[in-house]
């Protein structure tokens, strides 16, 4: 059988032309598309932030009378002190926010005395910031109860400082300054037995509450206010 040839002549299969290049986006075109892009983002974030703001603040408030509760172990009411001119008041001075102003939460219980302060307090531990309450006597300086409030501390080691009941619970009682020491060593009303493996989110909690107990135990034994 003969073979084929194609004739030296015949025009060889035509290729498809290269489709035309996007046209030149001008640099000035770029950076107001890029800016409007950015300028929605942000107002898109500022609505969500504005819309979900009251909520947030209304959860933080019911967790930190919650907490107050708890340190102060159930009293019948509270109220809430500001720190003005070195000393603390119920009364809020006329346009001040309170936001802006250190506060502290008195406890009665049901007869009308006094139970105790609840004071809010925090500093670096292993990872970041930790924030605790707690309740403090000045009359018997004995610490009535702690609460962490935030912590980013390691889980399964460091965050034992608000998930470990034994360790949260030899706190109710204590007489600052705390010590730690190391576990089943504690013997007396100043020593805490601290978690092994998160010695220093341990000792942070101590630091914490023997730093605070020594900044605010003057203005708390200086405040006579209403007896109950």
């Amino acid at each position: 059988m003969s073979e084929v040839v194609a004739s030296p002549t015949e025009a060889p299969a035509s290729r498809p032309a290269p489709a035309p290049a996007p046209p030149a986006v001008s640099a000035t075109r770029l950076v107001v598309t890029l800016g409007a892009a950015g300028a929605v983002a942000g107002l898109l974030l500022v609505f969500a932030f504005g819309w979900t703001l009251p909520s947030i603040e209304a959860n933080r408030a019911r967790a930190l009378h919650l907490a107050i509760t708890e340190v102060l172990k159930g009293p019948e009411r509270y109220d809430t002190l500001y720190v003005v001119n070195g000393a603390l008041t119920r009364n809020l001075p006329d346009g001040a926010d309170a936001r802006r102003l250190e506060q502290v939460y008195l406890g009665y219980a049901r007869d009308g005395q006094r139970i105790g302060f609840a004071v809010v307090a925090a500093a670096a531990g292993f990872q970041d910031i930790i924030r605790l309450i707690f309740g403090f006597d000045p009359r018997t300086g004995q610490v009535l109860g702690i609460k962490v409030l935030e912590s980013k501390e390691t889980p399964g080691l460091g965050d034992k400082i608000e998930k470990d009941a034994a360790f949260v619970g030899q706190f109710a009682g204590a007489r600052p300054p705390l010590t730690g020491v190391k576990r089943g060593k504690r013997s007396g009303p100043g020593e805490i037995d601290m978690i092994t493996g998160a010695t220093i989110s341990s000792r942070a909690t101590v630091r914490i509450i023997n730093g605070a107990v020594e900044r605010w135990r003057p203005l708390l034994e200086a405040y006579e206010g209403p007896k109950g």
